[in-house]
């Protein structure tokens, strides 16, 4: 896809977008993507050989392959989601082979989704994608619904069925928070010990973040914090949702209340109000870049899906991220639909007329 094309799909927001310089934290001061990245930042770090090998399969798979970017198909919205309501728009992914044909055909590196349905695919798929097996879910049918991570299945169940990567959830900020990072920071070590690599889906659950009729859960300066725990755990990609406004821990320390530490440079030196910059935030905090942010893609919205993947995919690499990691806007709208909404996020990282800002 063209750049024309590109900048045409985001309209009237092209230019800001296309055109921005981030001034508070230079592009300088970052670790960027590159087709050298694994051995500019892991050959010397504590990773053995065996996780090298699967962090480089990771890289080095489909249409972004040696760019040092990745396009990474989720699909574990039928325990998060439940099945029904995640796959009634297109009942084909109840079989989990369509979501690993739809990773393959759609040009990403790995495809990220359920033991149960990595293990049926393992001896036909595990040699020709990456695969990435979720570990722990939230699952929505216990009654009242409560909001927990829980383990479906083992560190070395996943090494077994061929997985070149494991990847869980905390809720941070969560009343179930520090367990989860007890659990997953176990899991992780263990994944490294078999020469796994390791993504952290590191999102924000907390109902006091719903503040003044804002939501917080997308602030820059909240997710930022949940990004910097994630790389301390040792997670070798960090999964985020996209920023959509900022000052988290100021709606939050209003009152009498006090919570977090928090400091006015924060807001004023080292970010903006401009989208690109509090994504830049959230690259700041996994180690200045060292450690990739892969943002996800959201909910399908429909016939603005096209828009806001492609939207997502700019703001990510021009803040110096890693790439995306997008599944409903994918799976839940006719297969070559899907395959094309994947390559056009694809394109955006492919194109070298889109630069960092």
């Amino acid at each position: 896809m063209t750049l024309d094309k590109l900048s045409s799909i985001l309209g009237d927001e092209a230019q800001s977008l296309m055109e921005h310089t981030c001034k508070k934290v230079p592009k300088e001061q970052l670790h960027l993507p590159s087709p050298t990245f694994l051995d500019d930042h892991f050959t010397l770090s504590n990773r053995n050989a065996q996780t090298l090998r699967s962090l480089a399969q990771l890289y080095n798979n489909g249409r972004l392959a040696r760019t040092g970017y990745v396009s990474i198909l989720p699909i574990d919205q039928g325990i998060e989601h439940s099945a029904g309501a995640s796959f009634a728009p297109n009942p084909m992914y109840f079989d989990p082979e369509n979501i690993v044909r739809l990773a393959i055909e759609g040009g990403c590196n790995a495809v990220a989704t359920t033991f149960g349905g990595l293990a049926l695919m393992s001896r036909r798929y595990a040699h020709k994608i990456p695969f990435i097996v979720k570990i722990n879910h939230n699952e929505l049918l216990s009654y009242p619904n409560s909001y927990d991570q829980t383990m479906f299945g083992s560190v070395r169940d996943a090494w077994n069925l061929g997985a070149v990567a494991v990847g869980a959830t905390i809720y941070f900020g969560s009343a179930e928070s520090r367990r989860q990072i007890v659990e997953v920071a176990k899991a992780f070590e263990e994944a490294h010990e078999l020469g796994m690599a390791a993504i952290l889906w590191c999102y924000l659950r907390n109902d006091a973040f719903k503040s003044g009729g804002k939501d917080y859960h997308v602030a820059a300066d909240l997710t930022g914090q949940a990004n910097h725990l994630g790389v301390t755990l040792q997670a070798d990609i960090i999964k985020q949702k996209l920023p959509e406004l900022n000052g988290g821990y100021k709606a939050l320390n209003m009152g009498s209340s006090s919570y977090g530490k928090l400091d006015e440079r924060m807001y004023t030196g080292l970010t903006t109000e401009h989208p690109i910059d509090w994504c830049r935030y959230q690259v700041l905090n996994c180690y200045s870049g060292r450690i990739g942010l892969i943002n996800s893609g959201g909910a399908s919205s429909g016939a603005s899906d096209m828009k806001e993947a492609v939207r997502t995919a700019v703001i990510n690499k021009r803040a110096g991220g890693m790439g995306l990691i997008s599944g409903r806007k994918a799976f839940q709208r006719p297969f070559e639909e899907g395959v094309q909404l994947l390559q056009a996020i694809q394109d955006v990282y492919l194109s070298s007329q889109i630069g960092i800002a």
